[in-house]
């Protein structure tokens, strides 16, 4: 029987986080668990602040009942290092039996799951809730955050009769570049998942030139850069006029730039769409699949059921063991991809 559970927030921060654990919260108080907000992810079980109050709180339902709607995480998040040691794991551990905390809602991204994982190992059992903008996990359909993460880019991409280049997060996964790239008609995509050069996509730029379209628009994933062939940047672009400094890494500014003088245009501008994609109110379908998420991770630990993740699948919340989920493979939808840059 679970007395007490807690609830951590864990890696970079995303929006449906807060509603998340309003849905705990609300759920916990249903079945009569009290519920502990372990802050600042891992760091708060291994009780680093000088206050406990820094590192856990008590949720009561009056003050988490309006946190939903609001951007970052009540908990704060932050990644931990040391908790892939063992010994900080077995801290973390002591810190859950000395708070009575008999079971943890674990809400974060692949790095994440594994310390939850980790801790199911130790004896605590943990429920995950996908929470990540990247939708970097294969698992689901979808996770927490990413189509709010979508939608501030798609808002972000207008162009203006010039091309226009926009980089959008998601570290090593293209989905929410291929994604807005989808939504806004855009011409051009360039992601992580597929190898590219910069000549490849200014023979596309010119291509959409020669049609007439002088306002296309480049989408980036900020992972791009792993996957393009070498070229020398401080060489053309000193050669055409434009001030460089060797070793200076590939930016979305510098490739609007290339663009520019690869393809004889007057202007080409770029927007990279930063920390407001982690930061903004989420939409309505993240807020939704939070609640659902948030409800079912409380009866499974109510249940005695553990070791297990949350995620959607055929558009439908459901729970599979967190071994097997973090085995399944990601599959890029190079479909949509070669679409978006072949019309």
């Amino acid at each position: 029987m679970m007395r007490k559970i807690g609830v951590l927030t864990s890696g970079g921060d995303a929006p449906g986080m807060n509603a998340a654990v309003m849905s705990i919260a609300r759920s916990a108080a249903a079945y009569g668990m009290p519920l502990i907000g372990i802050k600042h992810g891992y760091n708060g079980l291994l009780r680093k602040s000088t206050s406990i109050k820094d590192d856990l709180q008590e949720l009561y339902l009056d003050t988490v009942l309006d946190i939903a709607d609001q951007p970052g995480t009540y908990l704060r998040t932050a990644r931990c290092e040391e908790f892939k040691d063992p010994k900080w794991r077995e801290i973390a551990v002591q810190t859950l039996k000395a708070m009575e905390i008999d079971g943890l809602v674990v809400i974060g991204g692949d790095g994440s799951f594994q310390g939850a994982m980790r801790l199911c190992e130790l004896g605590i059992p943990c429920i995950g809730i996908p929470g990540t903008i990247d939708n970097d996990l294969a698992y689901t359909e979808m996770t927490l955050g990413y189509e709010t993460a979508v939608q501030v880019c798609t808002e972000a991409i207008r162009s203006h009769d010039r091309p226009h280049v926009v980089e959008c997060m998601g570290r090593h996964c293209g989905d929410i570049a291929l994604k807005a790239a989808c939504a806004t008609g855009s011409e051009i995509v360039v992601v992580p998942e597929v190898p590219w050069s910069v000549e490849e996509v200014a023979s596309r730029l010119n291509k959409q030139i020669a049609k007439g379209n002088y306002r296309s628009t480049i989408v980036l994933a900020e992972g791009c850069w792993e996957s393009m062939a070498p070229f020398d940047m401080y060489g053309f672009l000193t050669s055409h006029g434009k001030q460089c400094f060797e070793g200076e890494p590939m930016s979305a500014m510098r490739f609007a730039s290339i663009m520019k003088r690869m393809c004889g245009m007057v202007e080409a501008r770029s927007t990279v769409v930063g920390y407001t994609q982690r930061g903004a109110l989420p939409v309505a379908k993240d807020s939704a699949f939070a609640f659902e998420a948030g409800n079912l991770a409380v009866r499974l630990l109510r249940d005695g059921i553990s070791n297990q993740v949350i995620g959607v699948r055929q558009g439908k919340v459901f729970n599979m063991p967190i071994v097997d989920a973090l085995k399944v493979e990601k599959h890029f939808r190079r479909d949509l991809y070669d679409l978006v840059n072949n019309l």
